[in-house]
């Protein structure tokens, strides 16, 4: 019993102070967002690797797999004719309370089965299964198919969630993939960055490897000896697919065939890194890279790899063009839509432009009221957002899109965010960038 109440009581702290009620014409709840990021050791920790096989159940004719890019499945037991509990563990805790899993079903003959998630005792169900017969096109599983358990009827908090779910799927002789989010493993990933790199006629290079030795690679949209750039990256946490179709989106509308987006390309320069973890993206983790850490609380101590690369490369790229980096976005996913700027009066290289763009957006899209939660904290500038801003100089944020999230309106809020940021960029272009600057 104390090992439980401990657990119950970390899963406590860990929603505790997220979420407060909104306003009365509103009845759902308003996700209020995390609390100041605190500086903890990044030197790599132990990881517990998941045994990739393929399980048989020659009883009932049905087989799973979780050998692929972006597999999660730890262990599975058959609990009766086809009925299956499947075990999700993370790759070390303590760990943010994003369980992800995906797997491969088949079978002899169609027929319906029961799986079972089961998470550990500290962790709930988060993601409603995503369902492919290919594993690139996905539709969500009916609601009427997923049985909730352990969950408070009454509570209509985004992080209230099930202890475990029993999923009622069809299968048959072709794979059926099952995963948290729409799968986006580095293959696919890469697979995007070369459609876009040849569509467009982009840069594509490497800035060096990840821990376990996939490449980082990096997107130059613009006009390369620019001294006027700007930063996107996303993937640092593995599960978090719905920023990265909202990066996508930016950064198709920025490369695109508008009249604004040409103008913008001749005057700067984006850098874009897509997927800055891939090797935790690949083997399923919940959060941490493969040196079991949050990359993004390690920007102050680059101890791991992947972010150390991009830290080396701003720097490089200042000298190189003896110019500025004016905005930074680093993005995310989160139980609901949220955008964390700093504070008013933290200032980089284009004081206010952070806000005055968070404000277009809003006139842009009809009835959007974004939720906008500042820090005024900037130091220890442990994450990327912080980090940016203080060694940089850039305007930066985190942006962050719900799990849930309808799929076109992140493409929708992307492609909007992209033309109002190229408008004032453009408005308030300077003649020379200079010498970077430094908050610090």
């Amino acid at each position: 019993m104390k090992k439980l109440s401990i657990s119950f009581l970390y899963l406590t702290l860990l929603l505790a102070g997220s979420l407060t009620f909104g306003l009365a014409q509103d009845p759902r709840p308003v996700f209020q967002g995390q609390g100041p990021s605190e500086q903890v050791d990044t030197k790599s920790r132990q990881i517990t690797f998941q045994v990739r096989r393929a399980y048989e159940f020659a009883e009932d004719g049905v087989g799973f797999s979780n050998q692929f890019p972006g597999a999660r499945l730890n262990s599975i037991e058959r609990t009766g004719p086809l009925a299956y509990t499947i075990h999700i563990e993370p790759e070390n805790a303590p760990i943010n309370m994003s369980p992800w899993y995906a797997f491969k079903i088949w079978a002899d003959t169609g027929k319906e089965i029961n799986v079972r998630l089961s998470y550990p005792e500290y962790a709930r169900h988060r993601y409603d299964p995503q369902i492919s017969n290919d594993g690139r096109k996905w539709k969500l599983l009916e609601k009427a198919r997923i049985t909730e358990i352990g969950k408070d009827p009454a509570s209509t908090d985004p992080t209230s969630r099930p202890l475990s779910v029993i999923l009622k799927l069809r299968v048959g002789k072709g794979p059926t993939w099952v995963s948290a989010q729409e799968l986006q493993n580095s293959w696919l990933v890469n697979e995007w960055m070369e459609r876009i790199t040849k569509k467009r006629k982009l840069g594509l290079s490497e800035l060096g490897k990840s821990k376990e030795g996939r490449a980082i690679k990096m997107l130059t949209i613009g006009r390369p000896e620019s001294q006027k750039m700007m930063l996107v990256i996303s993937r640092q946490h593995p599960p978090e697919v719905t920023g990265y179709f909202a990066m996508q989106s930016f950064v198709e509308t920025i490369a695109g065939d508008s009249n604004l987006a040409k103008n913008f390309r001749k005057d700067w320069t984006v850098y874009v890194v897509p997927l800055m973890n891939p090797d935790g993206v690949d083997q399923g983790h919940w959060r941490h890279n493969l040196g079991g850490i949050d990359l993004n609380r390690d920007w102050t101590l680059f101890n791991q790899p992947e972010d150390k690369l991009v830290s080396e490369f701003l720097k490089r790229r200042e000298i190189e063009t003896d110019g500025k980096f004016y905005f930074g976005i680093d993005f995310h996913s989160t139980w609901d839509d949220i955008y964390y700027p700093m504070a008013r009066g933290i200032d980089g290289n284009m004081p206010g432009l952070v806000f005055d763009w968070l404000s277009a957006i809003k006139k842009a899209i009809p009835g959007y009221d974004p939720n906008i939660r500042p820090s005024d904290r900037l130091l220890p500038a442990i994450v990327s957002r912080n980090y940016f801003l203080a060694s940089h100089g850039m305007e930066a944020l985190v942006f962050e899109i719900g799990d849930n999230t309808p799929r076109d309106f992140i493409r929708k809020k992307g492609r909007v965010g992209a033309e109002e940021l190229m408008k004032l960029l453009m408005a308030r272009s300077p003649k020379t960038a200079g010498v970077p600057t430094s908050v610090q």
